[in-house]
């Protein structure tokens, strides 16, 4: 691992060490001086499944009014197309050419494959200038008391899901309250008494009352609305009979996979999914109000978006929801469907309300963001670029490129370069396979590959490729071969 990051540390030519002061133009009058920091992580809610993007079956009302009330960017970018890798992009600030975690790797008995111990997170920067931090919610970067642990990455406070594959089940045998395993009787067997989101939100909520005299970072990296697709009646009832025709799931109800990853069976998955995410917007505006009853909401900036596309699992039918909106793809694709994803940002007093940024921005970006807020230097590796100016009306610096690479699903990469998007496919069998190509400003549904048409920006691209994937010995594409 330690030769990986040595490699990393050499040969990435485009990775720069971040001043993170450095948007020079911003005075310290027009941010609140070490302002305290949620950032609420969706699990694979689809670009138009809020009904300020697009949603029409149903409404989340409280995250349409926060991106009222501030500023909703429409050109945001997950770092992955799943779970663990997009996680590993937004806490180090590297892509997925980069960045350690680039697949979802699981270990047993519970947990993935842990972020290494030489990596610099967010969460770490923040530490070092006061801050105290607290996750709540699906970790999946490393199983516990392994170095990966949230407690070992920068968290003081972590409590919910540490292994991504028990979080398919929102009643669980046990959560995490850091290194204590909470056994959650009321869910032994097949009872569904503890609905392990609402006990993960109550945390949360303490957290920030805890804190409230401090300067904090609140991680929430909800599981909701990742399958199973389960939400408690109270939700459920509110939307019963008002999505149909319903397509009864038949899932996981025992044996070895049940609550341990499987997906349980759901006779009404319209009506579920819509309580599920009733239930998150719910959630963002408890976040909200808790924090304008402790009078830290001007110096509280929140951050909402989610990890990745749509899921078409567990009985979920995103055609139906239209998910994706106007994009092609879904989760596991690089097509704008499985990638770009709302972000909304609120901080009274700092943002402009009603405000809608066209700002080309990837999860990488929170890192250089967050540094550049509290107005710090910090040498750390990163592909991303602040974009607090733009959050505060001043001129933003642009991307050259983002790029992105997939392992799974017969190995993917893709560039978005200026409004041009390239993607290659099927790498595992053709390793050189030719690169589609798409106008973004024409073609938003990328279905006419005009890469015939652009041999030079398709040249481009690849070389972007080229350039930015750096071999790991963990996560690799399967032509590759181990170095020595």
């Amino acid at each position: 691992m330690n030769q990986i990051k040595n490699i990393l540390s050499i040969a990435i030519s485009s990775i720069l060490l971040v001043n993170c002061s450095n948007s020079k133009n911003i005075t310290k009058s027009q941010i609140s001086s070490k302002p305290n920091i949620i950032y609420i992580l969706a699990d694979d809610l689809g670009y138009a499944d809020l009904s300020i993007t697009g949603q029409q079956k149903f409404a989340t009302p409280n995250i349409d009014q926060l991106a009222k009330d501030g500023m909703l960017f429409t050109q945001h970018y997950s770092g992955s197309t799943v779970c663990a890798p997009s996680r590993s992009t937004l806490l180090t600030g590297q892509h997925t050419g980069h960045t350690f975690i680039r697949g979802n790797k699981s270990v047993q008995p519970e947990g993935q494959h842990p972020l290494n111990s030489s990596s610099i997170t967010v969460s770490e920067i923040l530490k070092t200038k006061g801050y105290v931090t607290g996750a709540f919610g699906k970790w999946g970067l490393g199983s516990p008391s392994s170095e990966g642990d949230p407690n070992k990455q920068g968290f003081d406070e972590f409590y919910g899901y540490n292994c991504q594959r028990i979080a398919h089940n929102y009643y669980p045998y046990h959560l995490w309250d850091n290194q204590v395993k909470i056994l959650l009787e009321e869910n032994n067997g097949s009872k569904t008494e503890v609905y392990a989101p609402e006990i993960i939100h109550k945390k949360a909520l303490e957290f920030i009352e805890k804190n409230k005299d401090t300067v904090f970072f609140m991680y929430y990296p909800s599981i909701i609305p990742h399958a199973e697709l389960a939400a408690p009646e109270k939700y459920m009832k509110k939307f019963r009979g008002k999505l149909l025709p319903e397509k009864s799931y038949r899932g996981v109800d025992g044996g070895k996979r049940y609550k341990n990853g499987g997906y349980g069976s759901q006779k009404e998955p319209n009506t579920a999914f819509a309580a599920m995410v009733y239930l998150l917007d719910e959630q963002v505006g408890e976040i909200r109000k808790k924090v304008k009853e402790l009078g830290i909401e001007k110096n509280t900036l929140i951050i909402f978006t989610s990890d990745n596309g749509p899921h078409n699992v567990g009985g979920k039918n995103s055609t139906y929801f239209n998910s994706n909106g106007e994009f092609r793809g879904y989760k596991r694709d690089l097509y704008e469907g499985g990638i770009r994803v709302p972000m909304i940002t609120y901080w009274p007093g700092t943002i402009k309300p009603n405000s809608i940024s066209k700002h080309v921005s990837a999860f990488w970006d929170f890192l250089p963001t967050v540094c550049d807020i509290i107005q710090t230097t910090a040498s750390v590796q990163t592909d991303g670029i602040s974009f607090l100016p733009e959050l505060v009306g001043q001129k933003q610096k642009k991307h050259k490129f983002l790029y992105w690479e997939f392992l799974e699903k017969g190995g993917k990469q893709a560039v978005r370069l200026d409004n041009w998007k390239g993607i290659r496919l099927n790498m595992t069998n053709t390793p050189n396979a030719p690169i589609e190509l798409y106008d973004l400003t024409s073609d938003i549904g990328e279905q006419n590959n005009i890469a015939d048409e652009h041999p030079n920006i398709v040249k481009q691209i690849e070389h972007i490729m080229k350039e930015q994937h750096i071999y790991s010995d963990v996560f690799h594409f399967k032509h590759e071969k181990k170095t020595k």
